[in-house]
């Protein structure tokens, strides 16, 4: 028996380790996202601030480690090995759930993963429980903290509405004052502006770190509780005295507010949130600390201990877990995918979007361009435009955009960490454990709608996404409780074995995301086309990227081609599959290359403009190009999956023919845009007749044998669209080689002219 519980000692410890590394992959969002995505202050100095602030909520967070403990079950009704079973589950879901998460780029609640798994596994065992002994359901609410529970729900609930309502009015208002040239209002409205936000950061730091600390005494805390509005007013004076004093001194209030502000929300996290990663562990060890003592029987003595309210968590650990918290936060590449999700949803600036639309974003996008329409008609024609006049950003309208340039500014910057930090003050202070995450997020989405951020061009894309998020919070929950229940049912009858098949699945998961996520981030990297750069300026540039460009697409279409053929040709369903999938994602990458035409012509040199053009209309051809190979890809996928009849032999020689030609051609218009050498394209486009008359002459044959032996109405119908959609890409090629002939008398005559 004690080499067992040595054995879950060192599994629930090692759980905790990589649930926090998971952990903070998916929250270091929450408190980064303002100071990366306003470009305040430098990225190390943010990190050191979070840093920071991580180790101090660390030591700050042992008061809440109750949760794990007592918060959502009566640990008085659990025998020793039923806890050690729920924790156990708890973990496991954790883990595989937060690793799935970052996984996508999608941030989601740690604390709502860990109150639901709780749930899920105290619940399955008291069903247990109920099942094997008395059979009366009704007594299952002896064997959870329900109030609690439904408490922790609804405050989630509300925060998401409550957390965008906030963010929005204050935003407005900010924005209104402040407008987008802020920096000459500053010496007057930022000096009471820097008082408030830096009196509620303080506020938030004080209510979430000093009233939580173990090392703190009873009376120091009543009196925190009991003056609370004093201490408001006492920092907003201290604070706006300290603003003019710097504003005097010409130092930016605004960079002061959001550094102060990152170490607050990562004091925050560390302070709130882990006790989701290592609350679990600790009352696990604690629990095998109260067992061990009292010898008794495993399965009969009864953990009532675990509700006692004087336990806390030793510092050393708060310490070590602060410590490997940093370590994630520097070093994880899932965390920088979480980040630019929300990135992508909360920037000033369009392009390509993360999220497509769906049908109740367009009806809400629609519903409020309606509203304001409404509006603006009651509304006097000399307010809209004074209230307009705020609104206008001249960065957005400038000629050249850098990938330097912050995704918003400082003043939405400030308003998302003032914000934020009074709202997780407010529920701390009312006993209510919001989630860092959704307060965090819903208040950047808010501030992000009314700073006009979301506006035609780009709202419907950014509502998707916030619903994809929301949605995201849901299916954690239905998936934290069902998997902590399902896992906690298996340990409860399957034992040992149960136990180690967890964990080794559990590792190969480990493994086989970190690989998947890897391969996933190097792909991204390969798929950033090179045109799609801001950093291409002249006619030049735009030809090397252009030829690589078009040589990339030549290349793979040539594959995608025989590969098409040939698995159509075998009735090969897993590869014409796979084939229409990575086509398919080919033309995601030049969609997103079309998303950027708009920075890319803004950011060319006066010289260079007109040149434009040509790569333009090039765009539209390789568009065409793949398009067709989908189109191709698609019916033949479609017409084995449907199990219709194998084409005849003599209609696959004849694809294959077909692709050897095309094959040849594409090879010989792959070398002459890899090396730039277009002397012979005269040549090259000559072979277009003899391929069209090669696709002629089959369509022909397959007429003669539709009249005489052809007995498949399917098969015909399939190789007539293949030969169809050939031809037009096909024309695409011979469009785009006549379009770089052009190009390149273009050049020669823009050389003479200069």
């Amino acid at each position: 028996m004690e080499n067992y519980l040595y054995l879950v000692i060192i599994t629930l410890i090692t759980l905790g380790i990589i649930d926090l590394m998971v952990g903070v992959s998916n929250d270091a969002v929450n408190f980064l996202n303002s100071a990366i995505g306003s470009k305040a202050i430098p990225f190390r100095l943010i990190m050191i601030l979070a840093s920071a602030g991580i180790l101090c909520g660390a030591v700050f967070s042992s008061g809440m480690m109750e949760i794990a403990r007592s918060g959502i079950y009566i640990p008085s009704m659990f025998s020793f090995n039923d806890v050690i079973i729920i924790f156990l589950a708890v973990m496991i879901t954790d883990i595989i759930l937060l690793d799935v998460f970052n996984y996508f780029g999608l941030p989601t609640s740690t604390t709502v993963s860990i109150v639901f798994e709780l749930l899920g596994g105290a619940v399955c065992l008291g069903l247990y429980k109920i099942a094997t002994t008395t059979g009366d359901w009704s007594t299952l609410s002896h064997y959870i903290n329900t109030e609690k529970a439904s408490e922790i729900v609804i405050s989630i609930l509300l925060s998401v509405i409550l957390s965008f309502t906030v963010g929005m009015a204050v935003q407005y208002v900010s924005r209104l004052i402040f407008t987008f040239q802020f920096e000459r209002k500053m010496k007057t409205f930022g000096v009471f502006f820097g008082g408030v936000a830096l009196a509620a950061i303080s506020y938030f730091i004080i209510i979430k770190g000093l009233k939580t600390v173990s090392f703190i005494d009873k009376s120091t805390k009543e009196w925190i509780n009991t003056h609370e509005l004093l201490l408001i007013a006492g920092s907003f004076v201290l604070f706006t005295i300290f603003s003019f004093i710097l504003t005097q001194l010409k130092i930016n209030i605004l960079k002061v507010i959001i550094g102060i502000g990152t170490f607050a929300l990562a004091l925050s996290f560390a302070g709130n949130d882990l006790v989701n990663f290592i609350g679990v562990p600790v009352a696990a060890i604690q629990a095998i600390g109260f067992f061990s003592a009292s010898g008794g029987n495993p399965d009969t003595y009864m953990m009532s201990e675990l509700g006692s309210a004087d336990i806390v968590a030793p510092i050393w650990i708060l310490f070590i877990s602060g410590g490997i918290m940093i370590i994630t936060l520097w070093t994880s590449k899932k965390a920088k995918t979480v980040i630019e999700t929300e990135m992508s949803l909360s920037s000033q600036d369009g392009g390509a979007e993360k999220f497509q639309p769906n049908t109740l974003s367009r009806w809400i996008v629609r519903g409020f361009l309606n509203l304001g329409t409404g509006i603006s008609y009651l509304m006097p024609r000399a307010l809209q435009t004074r209230l307009d006049r705020s609104f206008e950003n001249e960065r957005s309208t400038a000629k050249k955009k850098t990938q330097d340039e912050p995704m918003f500014d400082m003043v939405r910057a400030s308003v998302n960490l003032m914000v934020a930090s009074s709202l997780i003050a407010l529920g701390t202070s009312m006993k209510l454990p919001l989630s860092t995450t959704y307060v965090t997020f819903m208040v950047a989405m808010g501030t992000a709608f009314a700073d006009r951020a979301w506006d035609r061009e780009s709202a419907v894309y950014r509502v998707s996404g916030v619903f994809h998020v929301i949605g995201g919070w849901f299916f954690t929950a239905a998936c934290a409780f069902a998997g902590a229940f399902v896992i906690a049912y298996l340990l409860k009858i399957g034992g040992i074995i149960t136990f180690v098949g967890a964990l080794v699945l559990l590792a190969l998961l480990l493994v086989y995301n970190a690989k998947s996520h890897k391969k996933k981030v190097a792909e991204q990297a390969k798929r950033k086309l090179k045109l799609a750069k801001e950093d291409i300026h002249t006619l030049q540039q735009v030809t090397e990227a252009s030829s690589d460009q078009i040589s990339e697409v030549f290349a793979k279409s040539n594959i995608f081609y025989k590969e098409i053929v040939d698995g159509l040709i075998k009735n090969d369903l897993t590869t014409l599959s796979m084939n229409k999938k990575l086509i398919k994602k080919f033309l995601r990458d030049l969609d997103s290359t079309n998303d950027n035409l708009y920075n890319f012509i803004r950011n060319l040199d006066d010289s260079s403009v007109k040149g434009s053009r040509f790569y333009i209309m090039s765009l539209g051809y390789l568009q065409d190009i793949v398009e067709n190979l989908y189109v191709i890809a698609g019916n033949a996928q479609s017409h084995v999956d449907n199990n219709h009849k194998m084409l005849k032999d003599y209609q696959g020689n004849d694809l294959q023919l077909v692709a050897s030609e095309l094959g040849n051609w594409y090879a010989e218009v792959y070398n002459m845009y890899r090396r730039r050498d277009f002397l012979k394209i005269d040549n090259t486009m000559k072979q277009r007749d003899q391929l069209q008359k090669v696709i002629n002459n089959l369509l022909d044959k397959q007429i003669d044998h539709i009249r005489t032996t052809e007995n498949s109405p399917k098969n015909t119908k399939l190789y007539f669209s293949i030969l169809l959609e050939t031809n037009e890409l096909i024309s695409s090629t011979f469009k785009l080689l006549r379009l770089n002939k052009e190009f390149e008398e273009f050049k020669i005559n823009n050389k003479k002219i200069k």
